[in-house]
């Protein structure tokens, strides 16, 4: 007998989703069973927040869709977090929560809330599972979450309506088809303007934003910013579609006032300014209308993006890759790689703000600098939010699109421990580190287990400064007294023993070396707790 259930998840399966992430209560037990019979794995989580997290990031990393499950009331209430994350981060993200059954609805109390009603502002749609309908409603919810700009889809199921025969056990589960906006022909009209004036730009900008690296539009944007001579900015999620050792590359933009203070007279300067999959939601009100009054600004994406940051005077939109193909290919001919001088200069104040103390202290320069070192190519680090994410987006030579994973939209803390067991599942055989603040991991310290459990070699990385550094920082610079952001000295090293890790404590460079050296070659998870002081992020901000 097929179950109503069983033709959700076949419909999930179909669609590419393999892993769902939860914390089961007695209303999603069918769906739990239905879910891991059709091949889309249960993992439980410790909180619904992190699943939520995780399931994104699946939804970021792989072309289905990430799936939470969540019981009804307090365990969809805890996730609301996780969801928002999903809303801003633009994640494909499919919510599953319990409801009571329909029958004593309108009786029962206990646990309920219209949980509709409480993710309204979050998702882009709310529907609830019927017997007749099943497959239809989650083929239309996937391709709600998938569709541009991507974001959370909520389905409830009643536990009485997951255990029914599925009216048609008969009919296929297949997946719906995709439908995508046709690539722009290369003589449109629309894109031979913007050629023109991009080719008689005298001082061209490229902004490239997480939708680009998402859509593959690393060599596209390359080609395009050769042809065209345009130095390329990029925002923190936006790493990795250029080499930031290239001469037209001026690293990332986001939220580091010293990077701004370099990066921002280049973009005013700008007279014609390309903002390639950008939406301005990662960044800093610096970041406000941030071109000249003569220039062109043109957006290029798969959908409009809602912000008020900045005038936009056109606006491209389709397959990222395929309009940059078009512009670049009817470009006269290619300009040279060598950075006019103000570009030169940007890049020159990058490198000395962000070189960090030039002692041998143990700064968290010094420990970005040496992961680095440590990591191959195809390794994903993930970021949790706080002064060392600004510093690491910063300083980190993404090698490819999406191989550095954060919240750069919501920046809510905790997601770096579940954005890496995410990226673990969905590239198996290449390492995953998490990044992560003291705050951050004692917020997520349980999903420790998780990776004990699921068996998942994640690397987890804190920076140790007892403290909610970047609070701590802007305490001091308002001249405010420093209350609310001391941590105690926790060992961290024993904490990942007592889950079933390993740990290490460190504080030197050749320590760090050693450690990662030994944690990237395990089979269990490792956590390494590097003790830095505030110093070095005093510097960097």
């Amino acid at each position: 007998m097929r179950r109503v259930a069983d033709t959700v998840a076949l419909t999930l399966h179909a669609h590419g989703a393999r892993y769902a992430f939860g914390m089961p209560g007695g209303e999603v037990v069918t769906l739990v069973d239905a879910l891991n019979a059709a091949g889309v794995r249960f993992l439980l989580v410790r909180n619904e927040t992190a699943g939520a997290i995780a399931a994104g990031g699946i939804g970021v990393l792989t072309d289905g869709p990430g799936v939470l499950v969540t019981t009804i009331g307090p365990g969809l209430a805890n996730a609301v977090n996780g969801i928002a994350d999903a809303a801003q981060e633009r994640t494909p993200l499919i919510v599953l929560t319990g409801v009571v059954d329909r029958p004593i609805r309108a009786l029962y109390t206990h646990q309920i809330v219209d949980q509709a009603a409480l993710l309204r502002p979050l998702v882009k749609g709310s529907f609830e599972i019927e017997p007749s309908s099943a497959q239809a409603t989650v083929r239309r919810a996937i391709a709600l979450a998938l569709t541009p700009p991507m974001g959370p889809v909520h389905l409830d199921l009643a536990p009485g309506v997951a255990a029914l025969p599925d009216p048609a056990p008969e009919a296929a589960v297949a997946p719906a088809p995709t439908f995508a906006r046709p690539a722009p022909r290369r003589d449109d009209p629309a894109l031979a303007d913007l050629r023109e004036r991009l080719a008689h730009a005298n001082r061209p900008l490229i902004v490239a934003g997480f939708e680009a690296a998402r859509a593959g539009a690393a060599e596209a944007l390359v080609t395009l910013a050769r042809a065209a001579g345009a130095p390329v900015v990029t925002t923190y999620k936006g790493k990795g579609p250029i080499d930031e050792q290239d001469p037209l590359s001026l690293g990332a933009a986001g939220l580091s006032p010293k990077a701004d203070a370099a990066l921002l007279p280049v973009a005013r300067a700008a007279d014609f300014v390309l903002c390639v999959g950008y939406d301005p939601i990662e960044m800093r009100p610096g970041w406000l209308d941030p071109f000249a009054a003569g220039a062109h600004v043109v957006e290029i994406s798969a959908a409009p993006v809602d912000h008020g940051m900045h005038r936009v005077d056109a606006r491209v939109l389709g397959p990222i890759p395929a309009i940059l193909e078009a512009l670049a290919a009817g470009l006269p001919g290619r300009r040279s790689d060598a950075p006019a001088a103000p570009v030169a200069a940007a890049k020159a104040a990058l490198r000395e703000a962000f070189a960090g103390p030039q002692d041998r202290a143990f700064s968290p320069h010094a420990v970005f600098r040496t992961l680095a070192e440590a990591l191959p190519a195809d390794a994903t680090v993930s970021v949790d939010s706080g002064a060392h994410r600004i510093l690491l987006s910063q300083m980190w030579n993404a090698p490819r699109p999406l191989s550095l994973i954060q919240s750069a939209g919501w920046c809510t803390m905790g997601p770096a421990l579940p954005l890496a067991m995410a990226a673990r599942l969905a590239r198996p055989d290449a390492p995953a580190i998490a990044v992560i603040g003291d705050g951050g991991l004692e917020m997520t310290l349980g999903e420790l287990g998780t990776l004990r459990d699921e068996r998942l070699p994640v690397v987890v990385l804190v920076l140790q400064d007892e403290s909610l550094a970047l609070i701590e920082l802007k305490q001091a610079q308002a001249g405010l007294a420093r209350a609310g952001v001391g941590l105690g000295a926790t060992d961290y090293a024993a904490a990942a023993r007592a889950f079933g890790g390993r740990g290490w404590n460190v504080g030197s460079v050749d320590e760090l070396r050693t450690a990662l050296a030994e944690a990237l070659a395990g089979e269990a998870f490792g956590v390494i707790a590097a003790r830095v002081g505030l110093a070095g992020y005093r510097e960097a901000f």
